[in-house]
């Protein structure tokens, strides 16, 4: 399982710590990832995605999973996403047609 955030591609970094003397050793910064059930309004129903709790934060300030990936751009999101991201526009088609 990767370390990627399915909403947003938040995923793992490369650093230093650098100590009082300078020294440098590698480490590496990791996303805060963790399983969640969202619930889709226009779906009816709830999914469990990993996402990084930045991502949660920003999906509650936006409104809502259906919200959120309405406007998300389609590279950061994950295959998961972007299949829940379709049935979301095309359940919002029918409801406008309608």
């Amino acid at each position: 399982m990767a370390r990627r955030c399915e909403l947003t591609g938040k995923d793992v970094l490369a650093g230093h710590n650098v100590s009082h003397a300078n020294n440098k050793t590698k480490r590496v910064f990791r996303p805060n990832l963790q399983t969640v059930s969202l619930a889709s309004d226009a779906l009816g129903r709830t999914f469990r995605l990993r996402i990084s709790m930045n991502a949660l934060r920003t999906v509650d300030h936006i409104g809502g999973l259906d919200a959120f990936l309405l406007k998300a751009r389609d590279e950061g999101l994950s295959d998961k996403a972007l299949r829940l991201k379709r049935e979301i526009k095309k359940r919002a088609r029918v409801m406008a047609s309608a």
